[in-house]
């Protein structure tokens, strides 16, 4: 079982979708999702500078479009479909799309009205999210409990990202728990913390009126690690993970626990792939940054040598 990924924030760079839009098609495809999020794709995936595309409200749809792009042609390329899907945060988004639980324009509409909620969340607040590497898992949640942070993703053994104020994250900084390092992340806010509250509620009214149809695909959790079976349970995890943590760390155990045989991220990629080498080790992945990747991808699909 080959496990197709969908990354989540601080994944895209300037200019990523650059290689993309030279493919048949995916210039109508990036324009189709422009307007279902009410976002420019075009303009912030390859002339927008850094700190443009760190703004939550671009960058969600930007990365959801970025993995639905490279999800179709990879599935024109292999052939076939993706059998087992799975995203990190937002990217869950582009999962239940490729799932077939919602539509590639319904998930890309619903993810813009998530960044604009989430941005307009973060601003009351000035909040953010640090990543605690290494150290005794105990000891940093008793250290971020001190300082009322929240543990907001639980990524991998030995990786925790801590969501709160500003000046609460600067205290971890100065003062962290002895072995561990601390990495301020390039985000607007303390997402999949109470700080999301307001967002949740303005999700729930924009689901109401979507129609989801069962996965066609074997779909994961980030609540959990659960597979989910029911599209309605898979919208309703999708409202409730943007105040609940991210546990990937379960995820990634229940892709052990069902024999996976490779894990491949989707565009923009990267981070997902490097906690797949610690957490699934032994297991070939590819990381699908640019077209280049995509015969990597399509040989691992399809069964043959990484």
């Amino acid at each position: 079982m080959i496990v197709v990924a969908c990354p989540g924030q601080g994944s895209q760079t300037p200019g990523f979708l650059s290689p993309w839009l030279e493919l048949d098609g995916v210039a109508e495809q990036l324009a189709a999702y422009s307007e279902a999020a009410g976002v420019d794709l075009v303009q912030h995936g390859t002339t927008s500078d850094a700190e443009t595309i760190r703004d939550t409200q671009i960058a969600q749809p930007l990365i959801v479009a970025a993995s639905l792009i490279a999800a179709t042609q990879l599935e024109k390329r292999a052939g076939r479909r993706p059998g087992a899907v799975a995203g990190h945060s937002v990217g869950e988004f582009g999962a239940v799309a490729i799932a077939d639980v919602l539509s590639d324009v319904d998930a890309v509409r619903l993810v813009g009205i998530r960044g604009r909620a989430m941005a307009d969340a973060a601003a009351q607040t000035p909040t953010g999210m640090s990543a605690v590497l290494r150290g005794d898992e105990d000891e940093v949640l008793a250290r971020l409990a001190e300082l009322d942070l929240t543990p907001a993703n639980y990524n991998v053994a030995g990786q925790i990202v801590a969501a709160g104020a500003l000046t609460a994250l600067a205290q971890l900084a100065e003062d962290p728990v002895p072995g561990t390092r601390v990495m301020p992340l390039q985000v607007a806010g303390a997402f999949h913390t109470s700080y999301m509250e307001p967002a949740v509620e303005t999700l729930r009214s924009a689901v109401a009126d979507v129609t989801a149809a069962d996965p066609q695909s074997t779909l994961w959790s980030n609540r959990d690690g659960a597979v989910v079976a029911s599209g309605a349970d898979a919208v309703d995890r999708l409202v409730t993970q943007v105040s609940s943590p991210v546990r990937w760390d379960l995820c990634m155990a229940s892709f052990a626990e069902h024999g996976a045989t490779g894990f491949i991220e989707l565009a923009p990629a990267g981070a997902l792939v490097g906690l797949a080498k610690r957490g699934l080790p032994g297991v070939p992945n590819v990381a699908v940054k640019t077209p280049e990747d995509l015969d990597a991808a399509v040989a691992l699909l399809n069964g043959e040598a990484a």
